[in-house]
């Protein structure tokens, strides 16, 4: 595993926001690290879920819990590897793809993500879609193009900061746990039926599709990426103590969270099976589940109690999707978009597959698609872990924390046995569909084609690192060292190399963009004794109204993330002035250098033009067409 350079930060905007250090007591420290796996437990428990749970209950009984206790299982030995890997490494899942994959299969991991979120939105969609139309009878057409606006709600969550963000989320989680415990305080279910579920088996095999819905559901490949960049959220000691108790508390927040996941998931299916198995009555759609309800439990407050749990889970499950649409997208490709613009594609993506099923199909149609959605996310799970398990297994990457040999024996048995599954899966159904005529040319010439091809991609990526040991190189022969120039040759050069900038400005926009800027920026300064004056501007609708009166929390922190620059700057040796202006970027930094003489101005640059400058930003060409001095533009 190549050495890496972070230039960006997970989730930049609360990255280290929270403080864990001065907590006395257990309970108190294990509080302060408390939060990132309550995120991550909404995604076990989504629509989604709750799509397969019913299938599994309404249908098998209580014969399939086994598969949720080994999904949990799993979940929880996953879910703690992720957490190693960004506290040991500071980056994220894909962070660590790009950094040690070539571009082509970075690109390539990064689809596969995109098209795990895509599904997982659609299923948050259509949850809370069917959920507004059980407590409200609003129509399902209507309910898709109000749940398109829940973007409002992310977007003014994320500005109050990640504790709050992780407050609103447990919220929610309690309200599903308490709605379920009174819905199976009605049910009353055999609990010795409960007990003999927890005993391994298929009683046919359509259980084994339903059971990987239930896996795909319940593992979910877009929260390993989320976890290894939330426990970033919290500060701690980078030496290695610092590292291994975070770790440890991590682990502690991942088992408790998950186990309430748990709770919940098998709630679900156990209120499935007491109530339409054990009557014979097949459920096919969630509606259909929550209008029984009433009759069948003889409370007309269950179904209600069933619908504001569904909308709850829909809501949750959307604001941890979306940062995981951001981790993933920054990650793997360096691409920082707006928080609306993101949020606006991927609801986009799953708004037109539940348009045109529901018009089609109805409430019977969301209900297969919500099962397909997580049989989806199964598929995409392989492309997710095995990556994982070669991080955390890498001595060179984790150093002390790296997987000793019985978690990688464990590990990469979870990973057969999800391998396994989805081949079984894939075989099945190709086979199912090329005994149709219709189907058999698409089978043959198209889908067998990209079956086998992510077959051999999960190949590479599970046995390449291996090959590439086996295959290690001898170091080439050291370079022989160039002649020294004689001295009329190099005094031009000697000419060139005199310091030419005495004031360097720096551009930041408080991102993890800005590490790299000032990777640059910094050295430079030092070899030439310059001042640095660093140069922010706090773009808001606010700043823009009241210029330099505002302060609002983006102003105030603003000020303290410059502050904390400046004193780290200082502390090297280096002058160092603060510029912080309010309104438009590139009319702001014009001002500020006008005003405060500067030689050089050192800026980042998303490396993007035209269209996507409307969508993302720009401001490196309007500063650079007002300014008088040269401009270094960092990638």
């Amino acid at each position: 595993m190549p050495d890496s350079h972070p230039t960006t930060l997970s989730l930049s905007e609360v990255h280290g926001s929270v403080a864990t250090s001065g907590q006395k007591g257990l309970f108190r420290r294990m509080l302060a690290f408390a939060g990132p796996a309550y995120l991550i437990s909404v995604g076990y428990m989504d629509p989604g879920n709750w799509a397969t749970d019913l299938e599994g209950g309404g249908r098998f009984g209580y014969s399939l819990v086994w598969v949720l206790l080994m999904s949990n299982l799993m979940a929880v030995l996953l879910q703690t590897m992720a957490a190693r890997l960004g506290v040991v490494t500071g980056r994220d899942l894909a962070q660590a793809c790009r950094d040690n994959y070539n571009r082509g299969a970075s690109i390539v991991l990064w689809v596969l993500c995109e098209i795990a979120i895509a599904a997982t939105d659609l299923a948050e969609l259509l949850g809370t879609t069917i959920g507004l139309n059980l407590l409200f009878g609003l129509p399902l057409q209507i309910g898709v193009a109000v749940t398109a606006f829940d973007t409002l709600l992310l977007l003014w969550l994320q500005r109050l900061g990640i504790r709050k963000i992780e407050a609103f989320i447990l919220a929610l989680v309690v309200t599903i746990a308490l709605c379920f415990v009174f819905e199976l305080f009605l049910a009353k279910p055999d609990w010795a039926g409960v007990a003999g579920g927890f005993v391994p088996r298929f009683e046919s095999p359509a259980a084994l599709y339903v059971a990987i819905g239930m896996l795909g559901a319940t593992v979910m490949p877009h929260n390993l990426y989320l976890h290894s960049a939330l426990v970033q959220t919290r500060q701690f000691g980078i030496d290695e103590a610092g590292k291994k108790r975070a770790c440890w508390y991590n682990f502690i927040d991942s088992a408790v969270a998950l186990n309430g996941a748990f709770f919940v998931n098998a709630a679900i299916l156990i209120l499935a099976a007491a109530t339409f198995c054990s009557r014979g009555i097949e459920v096919q759609e969630i509606q259909q589940a929550s209008n029984m309800l009433h009759g069948l439990l003889g409370n007309r407050l269950a179904p209600i109690a069933f619908g504001l749990a569904l909308v709850c889970a829909g809501q949750s499950s959307t604001l941890t999707g979306t940062l995981a649409g951001q981790v993933v997208m920054e990650g793997f490709v360096h691409l920082r978009v707006r928080p609306w613009v993101r949020r606006l594609v991927t609801r986009s993506l799953a708004i037109i597959p539940a348009a045109i099923v529901i018009w089609i199909s109805g409430s019977h149609g969301t209900y297969r698609l919500l099962i397909l959605s997580q049989v989806i996310l199964s598929l995409q799970l392989p492309f997710a872990i095995v990556p994982l398990l070669q991080f955390t297994s890498s001595r060179r990457a984790m150093g002390a924390f790296a997987n000793p040999a019985w978690v990688k024996v464990l590990a990469w048995l979870v990973a057969g046995v999800i391998v396994a599954l989805n081949v079984a899966l894939v075989i099945g159904q190709l086979g199912e569909w090329a005994a149709s005529p219709g189907l058999r040319p698409w089978v043959l010439f198209l889908m067998t084609p990209v079956v086998a091809a992510m077959g051999a991609f999960l190949a590479w990526l599970t046995f390449g690192p291996v090959v590439a040991r086996w295959r290690v190189r001898p170091a080439p022969p050291a370079m022989a060292v160039a002649p020294t120039l004689p001295v009329e040759a190099s005094a031009p050069v000697q000419v060139l190399a005199q310091p030419l900038y005495a004031r360097i400005a720096v551009a930041l926009d408080n991102s993890g963009a800005d590490a790299n800027v000032l990777r640059h920026a910094i050295p430079l300064a030092r070899s030439h004794n310059a001042a640095v004056l660093l140069l922010h501007v706090v773009e808001s609708p606010t700043a823009d109204v009241y210029g330099a009166m505002v302060y609002d929390t983006e102003d105030r922190r603003d000020h303290q993330y410059m502050d904390n620059l400046a004193t780290q700057i200082h502390n090297l040796g280096l002058n160092v002035e603060v510029h912080i202006g309010h309104g438009r970027a590139s009319e702001e930094i014009v001002g500020i250098l006008a005003a405060n003489k500067a030689d050089l101005l050192v800026v980042g640059s998303h490396g993007h033009r035209r269209l996507l400058d409307l969508l993302l930003g720009e401001t490196v060409s309007a500063v650079r067409h007002g300014l008088d001095i040269p401009v270094l533009a960092v990638k």
